[in-house]
């Protein structure tokens, strides 16, 4: 049974990666100060993220799966879209979620945020500031993005037993947002790989 909530997550789910403010993924070595600047994180920045991903499970638990397709990372869908045939493909797949929950007698009762997000930096990108009268070009960079943990409950009905089996499952949401503003993409975690990530952020 695991599997099948598994793949519905997965169906779900495309509902991004440097370390923790300064390090890249997978190990690879950090880039130094003096070439990209990695600015304190705000508290309001993450509060922001957590807030968004608490949003998206509300909107999934009540059926409305196509908030997952508007909210999902547009570089993420695009390259996802690829993979399974074409954007119109991709669509047909999500919106049919739900009835492949219900004939596999799954029902979501929530999905939150829960646990301690871990918060990067990525995308570098030019940044011009005045200094002395100066013009100073800085490599900075460009977005937040914030691994928020989620716990999903859901309701399982098997055949031949009355009584429905709840279970939870963890897992988390790529939050994703340019600095400055609020508006935040997701990828979700299910089978995501570093390389998938690495790729979408030099």
């Amino acid at each position: 049974m695991g599997v099948k909530v598994t793949r519905v997550l997965m169906l779900v789910g495309s509902l991004a990666c440097v370390g923790p403010a300064h390090a890249q993924p997978g190990g690879a070595p950090p880039l130094s100060e003096a070439e990209v600047v990695a600015e304190p994180v705000p508290p309001q920045v993450v509060a922001s993220a957590v807030a968004a991903v608490g949003k998206l499970g509300d909107e999934v638990v009540l059926g409305r799966y196509q908030a997952a397709v508007e909210r999902m990372n547009p570089e993420w869908k695009e390259r996802y879209a690829k993979r399974v045939g074409g954007m119109a493909e991709l669509e047909r797949r999500l919106e049919g979620v739900a009835a492949q929950m219900v004939q596999q007698g799954v029902s979501m009762l929530s999905f939150k945020p829960q646990g301690k997000p871990i918060t990067y930096q990525v995308a570098p990108g030019r940044k011009v500031t005045r200094e002395n009268g100066r013009e100073v070009v800085q490599l900075v960079y460009t977005k937040w993005m914030i691994l928020v943990p989620t716990v999903t409950k859901f309701r399982i009905m098997q055949e031949g037993n009355p009584k429905p089996l709840v279970i939870e499952s963890t897992g988390y949401q790529v939050a994703i947002s340019d600095k400055g503003k609020s508006d935040w993409t997701f990828i979700d975690g299910a089978g995501l790989k570093v390389s998938d990530l690495r790729s979408l952020f030099v």
